[in-house]
């Protein structure tokens, strides 16, 4: 997770220094494991394709994403799609990870998750530091807004942390937000989400 606040306020510098997302079907459940990029889609759409009894997506560490109007596109496919989201008691979602897994039809965050969010930055913008009737906003405000979540969720990640550094979410947030299907029990602490 270092490596990639470290990135984040210098994208254009970093854009090779990441693992774009990696797909690995097993049963009914598509495991996935990377960054966001360009190349998401249509590898999700091959994996899809080769295995279309999958209708879950496990999200075991998504750190986040290098484009965000790649990410946004992405999660309203998985949406259309019909796909839950599962982040396991091992799994970490950040940053555009969160946001993905919120597209899910049903999201589960099982004891343990990690799940990160702050603000955003790039383009010449600090997102906290726009007025909430900035049109650079409605990118996100769009999204969420399409997946069934709340906008209070995006102005409260662009409150909780910079975009150089993390927020990791406890249960009661999560709840407050309906992040999930289910009541979420228990999240990581921030300790072990750093480490993860």
């Amino acid at each position: 997770m270092t490596r990639l606040l470290i990135c984040l306020p210098l994208l254009a510098g970093c854009a090779e220094d990441y693992t774009p997302l990696s797909f690995v079907a097993r049963e009914n459940k598509i495991i996935v494991t990377g960054t966001i990029d360009h190349t998401s889609l249509s590898a999700f759409e091959e994996v899809i394709a080769q295995n279309p009894g999958a209708r879950t997506l496990v999200l075991q560490n998504i750190e986040g994403s290098v484009d965000d109007d790649a990410n946004v596109i992405f999660g309203r496919v998985v949406r259309a799609e019909g796909f839950d989201t599962v982040v396991p008691s091992n799994g970490l979602v950040a940053s555009g990870g969160t946001d993905l897994f919120l597209a899910g039809n049903r999201r589960t965050l099982q004891p343990g998750a990690c799940v990160g969010v702050h603000s955003w930055a790039g383009g010449g913008f600090t997102a906290a530091e726009l007025p909430e009737d900035h049109p650079e906003h409605d990118r996100y405000l769009d999204y969420f807004r399409d997946i069934g979540v709340d906008e209070d969720f995006y102005w409260f990640t662009l409150d909780a942390a910079s975009a150089e550094d993390m927020h990791w979410m406890t249960a009661g947030e999560a709840n407050r937000f309906d992040m999930t299907t289910q009541p979420v029990q228990r999240l990581g602490s921030a300790d072990i989400c750093d480490a993860r």
